[in-house]
């Protein structure tokens, strides 16, 4: 079964709606892995609309499962990331003007950057994942630049209105999957998932993890973050 990685950037966007210190994002994690998640996600955005640098310091001490920093390629948050030392960097297109990230980065466009990014986080020993659309192309030249992980965007999927529209993009989706998974890479998948639409994503054979937040934190302000997570941790088996 997938593992479950827990974002909680909408943990800090409640608390900067005060611009108070609470709710704190570091008891979210201790609820979190308490609750069985098997990794912690948080995107240090350009902007610090969400996560501060604070946050990332104070994440990196207190995280005892995995912690997978989402990042644009911005020469500011690279230099961050290197010094923070997560676990795994998961390279994500951003937009100021945007709500939420809105599809995947293009390995094509951005192949020397990421290949001078991608052998920085290496020489520190971290991981590096790419956030990207179900485009081959795209997996091929993540290949071709030797990233092993790939982290398949689910947006379409996740915001598609009737069964067809989500019947086409779920096909797309198992179809890049299965594709980069024969490639050897580690393959991932996020954005928009939730309880009533993660299950079919979890059932791809081989899927190694989903990373989902928004859902989680929103179930939680009726049940619980405790029971949020493990009913999502459920749904993933």
């Amino acid at each position: 079964m997938p593992k479950l990685g827990v974002n909680i950037d909408h943990v800090a966007t409640l608390r900067q709606a005060r611009g108070g210190i609470e709710p704190d994002p570091i008891e979210a994690v201790l609820v979190c892995e308490k609750a069985g998640c098997d990794s912690i996600v948080a995107h240090l955005r350009e902007d610090r609309r969400h996560i501060n640098d604070r946050d990332v310091i104070e994440l990196r001490k207190r995280i005892d499962t995995r912690f997978n920093l989402e990042m644009s390629i911005n020469p500011e948050i690279v230099d961050i990331a290197q010094r923070i030392g997560p676990d795994q960097v998961t390279l994500v297109p951003e937009k100021r003007q945007e709500l939420t990230t809105e599809g995947g980065l293009s390995v094509i466009k951005y192949e020397k950057k990421l290949v001078r990014i991608t052998e920085l986080f290496r020489e520190k020993g971290i991981d590096v994942s790419v956030f990207i659309g179900t485009d081959k192309e795209e997996i091929r030249a993540a290949i071709y630049i030797g990233i092993g992980t790939i982290e398949i965007h689910t947006g379409e999927y996740s915001l598609a209105q009737d069964k067809k529209s989500m019947d086409r993009e779920f096909k797309k989706i198992k179809s890049a999957a299965e594709y980069a998974m024969s490639k050897g890479l580690i393959v991932n998948a996020g954005h928009g998932l939730n309880y009533t639409n993660v299950k079919r994503i979890a059932d791809i054979k081989g899927m190694n993890e989903l990373n989902i937040g928004h859902s989680i934190i929103s179930r939680a302000v009726f049940t619980g973050l405790y029971s949020a997570v493990k009913e999502m941790k459920a749904l993933c088996s």
